[in-house]
């Protein structure tokens, strides 16, 4: 099996905020959506919205369940500036920030927001991972040292 993935698949319980949050306030675009589900092309995969008993039913397991969820979405940028510029803007769309930005031991500067489900995001510089051109991830740096 090859590393990687190539749809990450959030299970929603209300479609049509959390398609508001991703497209409005994010301002992400959608690739394909109908009314069950909405796609939005990342960086080499795609990110889809869908309902969260809908899915279950098809993994064939319980849809119930609440608290965190065991991950996190981490959108990684290449400067502390540019975490201050979407902590701002976030912050002003209203956006539920559950940590403000802040440094960390190995030289990252991170925070922390809720979609309105409840779901994690993180906005992170982090020195160990260089992005290209195009802000994609190139690769992780060694962290023996740390």
């Amino acid at each position: 099996m090859d590393q990687r993935f190539s749809v990450i698949t959030l299970g929603t319980d209300d479609l049509t905020a959390m398609k508001q949050f991703y497209t409005e306030t994010l301002g992400w675009k959608p690739v394909a959506e109908n009314k069950d589900i909405v796609f939005y092309k990342m960086n080499g995969f795609l990110f889809s919205l869908f309902d969260r008993a809908n899915l279950a039913q098809g993994v064939g397991v319980s849809a119930e369940g609440t608290g965190f969820r065991s991950f996190t979405l981490a959108y990684n940028v290449g400067s502390k500036r540019e975490v201050d510029d979407l902590f701002d803007e976030l912050k002003v769309k209203k956006v539920t920030i559950l940590k403000e930005p802040h440094d960390t031991p190995f030289g990252g500067y991170f925070f922390y927001f809720a979609d309105p489900e409840g779901n994690v995001l993180e906005v992170a510089y982090n020195p160990y991972v260089p992005l290209d051109e195009r802000s994609n991830i190139v690769t992780h740096k060694n962290i023996d040292e740390l």
